[in-house]
């Protein structure tokens, strides 16, 4: 027996008998009610992806790297190499620009790592784990949020090449195609960063280990020159460079050719990096 008291007077007490339910009442009670359905692979991830976005809205200053440094990497190479290389600004611009948007892109992946690396470090990633959702959703939500940043980048990029006198030939056909290209590669690429973001210890280690990969890949293809001014030994890196299959393929769609070799050399490495480092990572992810 208990004894509560009334909401009129503070004073009164009134006896009342506290029965304890029965276990087939709670079942009944827990069971009879339909829980929600499990959201789907793709809702969840969406969900992540939104979430990523969110983080940009709180802090703008991350769009900084797909705001100022491709306008910085445009003018300063177009300007810099311009009448060096092709005697002239306006026609190095008509090679450079494809090039610099794919090495613009592929670089600010490494983000990626960095960012997953950096929940992991406050506990974020204990509370996906619990979640009853698709294991892999919290990692393809952070590639759908990157992808937004990287069309921003790509649009930023062409627009200043526009302005400095890039003409694509391909139109706008050609353009959209190559940045889709652009954005198949790069989101298969990301998950080599999300591997490093779950194996090292913080977030200057992903920073440096990614530039260590990303400078040679960028900097040893066609995006500044054509190879064949290379030595030999280099042509053969250059040549079966990822970096320059996709350089090759964007800049040859937003010329309005068709490179269908090296467009089945992209979405092979794509799948490829998928393949191999998507398990890597997911491994990583359910043992961490």
């Amino acid at each position: 027996m208990t004894t509560v008291t009334t909401g009129k007077d503070p004073q009164s007490t009134e006896a009342l008998d506290f029965v304890a339910p029965k276990a087939d009442e709670l079942a009944a009670l827990f069971v009879g009610r339909s829980r929600p359905p499990r959201p789907s692979a793709l809702s969840a991830s969406l969900t992540f992806g939104w979430r990523a976005m969110l983080k940009i809205k709180h802090v703008p200053e991350q769009l900084f790297d797909v705001t100022a440094f491709p306008i910085m990497m445009v003018l300063m190479y177009t300007y810099l190499f311009g009448g060096a290389l092709a005697g002239s600004v306006s026609e190095y611009v008509q090679f450079l620009l494809p090039g610099i948007l794919v090495m613009s892109v592929v670089m600010i992946t490494m983000y990626t790592g960095v960012s997953v690396n950096t929940d992991i470090e406050k506990g974020v990633f204990d509370r996906f784990r619990t979640l009853p959702i698709w294991r892999p959703a919290p990692m393809v939500g952070y590639l759908l949020g990157d992808v937004v940043r990287y069309l921003i980048a790509s649009a930023v990029m062409l627009t200043v090449g526009v302005i400095i006198g890039y003409r694509p030939d391909g139109g706008i056909v050609g353009i959209l195609l190559g940045v889709a290209l652009l954005m198949v590669f790069s989101f298969a690429f990301s998950w080599i960063w999300t591997m490093f973001g779950l194996l090292l210890r913080s977030e200057k280690s992903v920073m440096g280990v990614s530039m260590m990969v990303i400078f040679p890949l960028t900097f040893l293809s066609n995006v500044f020159v054509d190879p064949k001014t290379m030595p030999g030994w280099l042509q053969a890196f250059v040549n079966n460079n990822p970096v320059t299959h996709l350089a090759t393929a964007v800049r040859e769609l937003m010329a309005g050719r068709w490179p269908g070799t090296d467009i089945v050399w992209v979405l092979g490495w794509s799948a490829l990096f998928v393949l191999v480092f998507g398990w890597v990572t997911m491994r990583l992810y359910n043992r961490k």
